[in-house]
């Protein structure tokens, strides 16, 4: 199982500081039923137990850092000793399978309506068909406004719904995505000259900048919702995978929202 979902998530390509492959469990264990998930949380491991999974696979690391204790005394140690303790397997694909052909950013993409071939944003040095984020186009020109009502529509339901930054009557045509926090690639997306690019965790400042210098128009999601559409891509691959070679796996997608973001709170107008 773990040789399969490396194959398609080579852990070679994750980021030197990231912490991806196997947290727990015992990679020779039998797997019948595999839930995955964007993050390891303690109501994920209760749905994967609810539901008998044998195994979790996330995207977000469960220790990024190292560790010295998994002491049930923390929300972390806690959650190891649960999985452990209900033989619960949990696995982490995470810069891996941002950078993949097909990964993260590709499922957003098709999400959120982009069309025809995509390709990286930021290539990877030795493979332009891998990397940061995806370039697409929309199947015919729309406003930024009804891109970013298209967007919402095709994403989870989060609190934080999605920003925009810019005219909202200005015309997209060509549009770049990243998976989660995408500060790093405002540099990227201008140099490409897309219409608009959609990430998640942006900053007041850069946003601000960017935006002033003539940059793209902006729309920030939610960083859970922006990873959570590789969820299904990721479990209908893998069941592909292993069924041609004979293997038969239940797959299950998490839709429990485990995004920080729980509720937003305006001023009444007092007029």
């Amino acid at each position: 199982m773990i040789a399969e979902i490396e194959s398609m998530y080579e852990p070679g390509w994750a980021e030197s500081w990231d912490a991806v492959g196997l947290v727990c469990g015992d990679p020779e264990a039998a797997v019948r039923k595999i839930l995955f998930a964007v993050d390891p949380v303690a109501v994920v491991a209760a749905e994967a137990l609810d539901w008998r999974a044998d195994l979790i696979v996330v995207h977000h690391p469960l220790y990024l850092r190292g560790t010295t204790s998994v002491a049930a005394t923390t929300a972390k140690g806690r959650l190891v000793h649960t999985l452990i303790g209900n033989g619960v397997a949990l696995y982490t694909a995470h810069t891996n399978a941002d950078v993949a052909d097909p990964g993260v950013s590709d499922a957003l993409a098709r999400a959120v309506g982009l069309t025809g071939d995509l390709v990286p944003l930021a290539p990877a040095p030795g493979d332009p068909r891998r990397g940061l984020g995806r370039i697409g186009s929309l199947p015919a020109p729309m406003t930024l406004a009804a891109f970013a009502e298209r967007a919402a529509r095709g994403l989870p339901r989060t609190a934080w719904g999605v920003r925009v930054a810019g005219d909202p009557d200005r015309i997209l045509h060509k549009v770049a995505v990243s998976g989660g926090a995408g500060d790093s690639l405002l540099s990227a997306a201008h140099a490409a000259g897309v219409d608009a690019f959609l990430t998640a965790d942006l900053r007041h400042h850069p946003a601000g900048e960017f935006v002033e210098e003539g940059g793209p128009a902006l729309l920030d999601a939610a960083h859970w919702a922006t990873e959570w559409p590789w969820l299904a891509d990721a479990a209908a691959r893998l069941a592909s995978r292993l069924g041609a070679r004979g293997i038969t796996v239940e797959t299950r997608v998490s839709a429990t929202v485990t995004d920080a973001w729980t509720t937003t709170a305006q001023c009444e107008d007092t007029k």
